[in-house]
């Protein structure tokens, strides 16, 4: 079973990582989501659940205005060949959540490591990220350096690259 939000929050907690979190309606998509601007301060994120043909599996996680090549992408980020969206169903297996809900947080599912996370070095220059805590009816805020943080504390390495154009 996939970690609740509970569990996420919980998590944090014990790792001493202060959050803090707006509760609204159900966000599928960056448009949904730009109607929160104003309310929530910091990165906003857009992330990106990639494959490439030999089941590699990839985490992008960008800045919500930034545009990223798919096309040339794999260049960047050490897949095996071009890359693909992968499939709600190992979206859910690896990271705990469906479609519309993708998050960095997700991670914390991801107990095989299978995911190779990337961290855009553009939205990490902010101060505050923000994202959904596995789901898309909230979204959560942490420090950048206290994203880093998590993303170690569950097992995986967090590649601050240039990914966006």
């Amino acid at each position: 079973m996939p970690k609740t939000e509970a569990e996420l929050f919980a998590f944090l907690d014990g790792l001493g990582i202060q959050t803090s979190t707006r509760r609204h309606a159900p966000l599928f998509t960056v448009a949904d989501s730009q109607s929160l601007r104003g309310e929530i301060a910091g990165g906003h994120t857009k992330n990106l659940f990639l494959k490439d043909k030999k089941d590699n599996f990839f985490l992008v996680t960008v800045d919500e205005e930034a545009t990223v090549d798919l096309k040339q992408i794999h260049h960047l980020i050490g897949a095996t060949s071009r890359v693909s969206f992968g499939k709600p169903e190992m979206l859910m297996e690896l990271l705990g959540v469906v479609p519309g809900a993708v998050t960095v947080f997700g991670l914390i599912n991801d107990v095989a490591h299978r995911v190779k996370v990337i961290l855009d070095a553009a939205l990490m220059e902010n101060a505050v990220i923000n994202g959904h805590p596995l789901t898309n009816e909230a979204t959560t805020s942490i420090a950048a350096g206290d994203l880093l943080r998590f993303i170690e504390a569950t097992g995986h390495h967090p590649n601050v690259l240039k990914v966006s154009a």
